[in-house]
């Protein structure tokens, strides 16, 4: 059942649930209630306690916010696809629930081939879509585990740390800066909050992962949505050649590479981010 909707502020959102296809979706609805709404594709991991509140706030702004769990993750029941398409399945049944359509998606990393694969099934369900930090199906690079991650998250394990610092930010004095202030940013919601993903639902997500690297690739070309492109010059976890790759084969995508950043460039330069994103919405 859908509750009255909250203010503007995602700190302020309540978490709240919807049947579809037969599983509860944990979600956040905020921002105003006209123009289309933009629902956030979260990142490998990630649940809805996970998106910079700089962005999401900041699209909040201008336009309807919704941000959500799949189906296996965080809030949400079930347990989690093995495949982005079934993934993506699950998106647009949460959409349709919610009574939606058509919408613009913002989808970051795990979001981005999400946010693709729902495009190619639903065409018709989508009008603009943000593909941040995110490569395309079989691309080179795609779905791999490179030297520099794994020994990113290696280190994270080690210090029992948190590994996002080291995989989304450049190791430069201004990335060791806006690393801090992104987890410190991640840490203002300090209740109603949903639990982390469960090493059961990162095994399915790494399935998923490698899934789409090495599945055959999709005609970006016939995909006449546009679509904006962005990340970090230096990213870690999926090549930045892997923009540019989305970049030159989508017919109507802008791109936007932010400097001394990486997978997390987007929050790490929020405020240049969210302006682009904006201006490309409107």
């Amino acid at each position: 059942m859908i509750g009255t909707r909250s203010g503007a502020a995602a700190i302020e959102a309540p978490t709240r649930r919807i049947e579809a296809a037969g599983t509860h979706f944990a979600y956040r609805d905020f921002g105003p209630t006209s123009g289309t709404p933009v629902v956030f594709l979260h990142h490998f991991t990630a649940v809805i306690d996970d998106w910079d509140p700089r962005v999401i706030d900041g699209v909040a702004v201008e336009r309807r916010v919704i941000i959500f769990d799949n189906r296996g993750i965080g809030g949400s029941g079930g347990r989690t696809p093995t495949t982005v398409e079934a993934m993506a399945d699950d998106a647009i049944a949460f959409i349709r629930a919610l009574g939606l359509g058509p919408v613009d998606l913002m989808g970051f990393s795990l979001g981005g081939f999400v946010a693709q694969a729902i495009v190619e099934r639903e065409p018709g369900l989508v009008r603009r879509v943000v593909l941040a930090g995110t490569g395309p199906a079989g691309g080179a690079g795609v779905g791999e585990a490179n030297t520099r991650m794994l020994g990113d998250a290696l280190r994270g394990l080690v210090t029992l740390s948190n590994p996002k610092p080291l995989l989304f930010f450049t190791r430069t004095p201004s990335g060791k800066a806006a690393a801090a202030a992104y987890m410190r940013r991640l840490g203002e919601r300090t209740h109603d909050r949903v639990r982390r993903t469960t090493p059961r639902g990162v095994a399915a997500q790494v399935v998923a992962v490698r899934r789409w690297g090495s599945r055959a690739p999709m005609d970006l070309g016939s995909i006449e949505h546009p679509v904006l492109v962005a990340n970090g010059e230096d990213d870690r976890m999926l090549p930045t050649r892997s923009s540019f790759d989305l970049a030159h084969e989508l017919p109507n995508a802008t791109l936007r590479i932010y400097p001394d950043a990486g997978h997390g460039g987007v929050f790490q330069h929020h405020e240049r981010f969210v302006a682009d994103l904006l201006a490309f919405l409107r």
